[in-house]
């Protein structure tokens, strides 16, 4: 058996020229269509740290917005407890012909035209948040050097001193010594005198602030000037027809006892108004400010 060895000592390659320059040119074709294509598409977020980083602007106002809108609601809803309450007592009342102990107890609890208790409280704190809310935008107005924080300065004490005035009613105390410059027979609607030097008060209150209402932005000089004339048409507006009506028929009637819930009813969604655009008012121009909510 013959047997043919043959021995290899290396390979030698067998190159045609066609095939690299065919290879180059789809090399260059595929690179030239990557860079094309890097260059062109939106830059994705790479990580969850990237993309809250994205949208941190954007989740801060709608976290501020989201929690503008639950207070509100919450004020809202309390609102409405507390007038049905206050409304079901005072129909207790009434049909027991004023009578029954427990209903009168009621009755000083929950009759939002008395002083030192739940409403009252109630129409308190919403004023003091709301002193809290016009501090805080004093405070950055005068971070900011700002204009108008002077204003805001005023517009913050101003009501602190409501706050303060729905527990001790001292507005109320001015009405026997204005009856006694004015007279005390047939006032009308000036019964409750105390109304004359309120209006006197609005109206330097409202020249001092025309300017400032003026250059706030349109939506919140719109909000401001609504909850203003809810506020006043009640606490105002309403106290002088009632002060009209109690001059001939009392006090102790179902009637007065609406007017008077309507009243208090108006005070209460004004400020609640008030504070909703003093909240849009924080995001829209303070971006910048985070609010953290812990479960």
């Amino acid at each position: 058996m013959k047997m043919n060895v043959t021995t290899h000592t290396g390979i030698e390659p067998r190159i045609n020229s066609s095939e690299v320059n065919s290879a180059f040119r789809s090399i260059g074709t595929e690179y030239r269509e990557n860079l094309w294509t890097n260059s062109t598409s939106k830059v994705e977020p790479d990580s969850k740290f990237d993309a809250e980083a994205t949208n941190q602007g954007e989740t801060k106002i709608h976290s501020l917005s989201l929690i503008s809108n639950t207070i509100v609601l919450w004020m809202s809803f309390a609102v409405g407890l507390l007038i049905f309450a206050n409304s079901a007592v005072l129909y207790a009342d009434f049909l027991t012909g004023y009578s029954s102990v427990l209903v009168h107890k009621l009755v000083k609890l929950f009759y939002v035209e008395l002083e030192l208790n739940i409403p009252a409280f109630f129409s308190m704190l919403i004023l003091l948040f709301a002193t809290l809310l016009i501090g805080v935008i004093t405070f950055l107005k005068k971070k900011d050097n700002a204009q108008y924080v002077f204003e805001w300065s005023v517009l913050s004490l101003g009501f602190l001193l409501m706050a303060f005035d729905e527990i001790a009613s001292i507005h109320e105390r001015l009405i026997e010594p204005v009856r006694e410059i004015i007279g005390e027979n047939n006032l009308g609607v000036f019964y409750f005198a105390w109304v004359i030097p309120a209006v006197i008060l609005i109206a330097a209150l409202g020249f001092f602030f025309l300017r400032f209402l003026w250059n706030l932005p349109s939506k919140t000089r719109i909000m401001f000037i609504i909850a203003a004339a809810i506020y006043l048409g009640g606490a105002v507006g309403l106290e002088m027809i009632e002060g009209w009506y109690s001059e001939v028929n009392g006090r102790e009637t179902l009637v007065y006892m609406f007017l008077t819930t309507l009243e208090e009813t108006l005070e209460m969604l004004g400020t609640i108004l008030f504070i909703r655009a003093l909240l849009n008012y924080i995001a829209e121009n303070y971006k910048n400010i985070e609010v953290e909510l812990r479960g």
